[in-house]
């Protein structure tokens, strides 16, 4: 586990009324280290952006300012992310949650710490639908929308480029093979034909062997849902060694420039991929507000993590304290309309609105309409690798 200390607490936490020398300790629970590690330092700095755009503002409450440290979730070793979340929830005494990342920790810290101790959630990119009914007790919610959509809309995306029949692989775990699941359900119905269908694990240096029995069932194009940095870069680049198939179609957790760089020009023109994102005023607020930062406000889930503590800083303003479940109470009346729109660059604005009594509607980079806890509506981004780069086709 790796804990960094982003700023030195000026006092003892209070559970309760936080006084202008608070300073307020938030976890930030991710992957820095496994299968996604490539893209977790951008969701961090998105999560971090709004928590320092929160303190900056002088609009927490008592003028409090935020105590940002970091856990690693590892993204696939369930232990290893309790014990993180552990430390952060009974040592650390955050008062939140900004994650975890990968489904299956997510899963054991909601179930193991954070739902035991009354602390709220908000993971950016957790997606298995099984999260969508897990006794959470309203601590669990996610700016990212469930693979159930994300089923759906994959298949949509394959129909109308009029390929009828595909493989799939999927990472072995919670995440795969549940989107494994909706995405052949929704094919299916579309009259799509799944021609095989397995896991694969990660970790393995030589992929081979997987890839020739997806070849063998025929498909020319292969659906995988594996992770950038680990099985799902590997089972891409033995298809283009081998020539396998003609084309891929990728899910989020495909999606980095990690993976372009590590398999080359080779794979222009091969892939077309979704992951959560929108377009509008918010998207756009929040370009700005990233760019000024250094950041690539399009990287894997950093809208989405701005959002997911800019929702814990919003709801800790209209709580009027650091009480875990003033946050957990407080946290769908923020993000949802009624209420003045509240975009990226906006969180003084905010704040000083949700801790007036004033309805606000948190819009967000990533347009959050939480549709119950743990449930958020989303939309996605279909892209192209196109000139070893992504490139945008369409929101749906």
């Amino acid at each position: 586990m790796r804990r960094i200390l982003l700023a030195t607490a000026a006092g003892t936490l209070l559970a309760g009324a936080a006084s202008a020398q608070d300073a307020v300790n938030v976890g930030i629970i991710l992957g820095f280290t496994g299968p996604l590690e490539s893209i977790t330092p951008g969701m961090a700095g998105g999560a971090e952006l709004a928590f320092k755009e929160a303190s900056d503002s002088g609009k927490l409450p008592g003028g409090a300012t935020f105590n940002v440290i970091r856990g690693d979730s590892t993204c696939i070793d369930a232990a290893a992310a309790t014990t993180a979340a552990e430390t952060l929830v009974t040592s650390d005494n955050v008062v939140a949650i900004m994650g975890a990342d990968c489904s299956g920790v997510t899963t054991a810290i909601a179930n193991n710490v954070a739902v035991p101790n009354g602390v709220v959630m908000v993971s950016p990119s957790a997606t298995s639908p099984a999260l969508s009914t897990i006794d959470d007790n309203g601590y669990f919610f996610r700016t990212a929308p469930s693979d159930a959509r994300q089923g759906e809309v994959l298949a949509d995306v394959v129909k109308g480029r009029g390929i009828d029949t595909v493989a799939v692989t999927y990472t072995n775990n919670d995440y795969g093979k549940g989107l494994a699941d909706s995405f052949a359900a929704a094919y299916e119905a579309e009259g799509g034909t799944v021609a095989l269908s397995e896991s694969h694990e990660d970790g393995k240096g030589d992929y081979s062997a997987e890839v020739a029995a997806l070849q063998a069932s025929g498909a020319e194009t292969l659906m995988v849902f594996g992770y950038v940095d680990q099985g799902g870069v590997g089972i891409v680049q033995a298809s283009l060694d081998t020539g396998a198939f003609e084309s891929f179609v990728f899910a989020d957790g495909m999606y980095g420039q990690s993976l372009i760089d590590a398999v080359g020009p080779e794979i222009n023109g091969k892939v077309i991929g979704t992951l959560p994102g929108t377009e509008g005023p918010g998207a756009d607020a929040f370009a700005k507000v990233a760019e000024a930062a250094g950041m690539d406000p399009t990287g894997t889930y950093v809208p989405e993590s701005y959002d997911a503590a800019a929702l814990i800083a919003l709801s800790m303003a209209a709580t009027g304290s650091a009480d875990r479940t003033g946050i957990r109470d407080h946290l769908m009346e923020v993000a949802n309309a009624p209420g003045e729109q509240i975009l990226p660059g906006e969180l003084a604005k905010g704040l000083e609105l949700a801790a007036a009594g004033t309805d606000i509607d948190y819009v967000g980079a990533s347009g959050v309409e939480l549709i119950g806890p743990g449930e958020a509506q989303g939309s996605y981004r279909v892209y192209e690798i196109v000139d070893n780069a992504p490139k945008t086709i369409e929101y749906r």
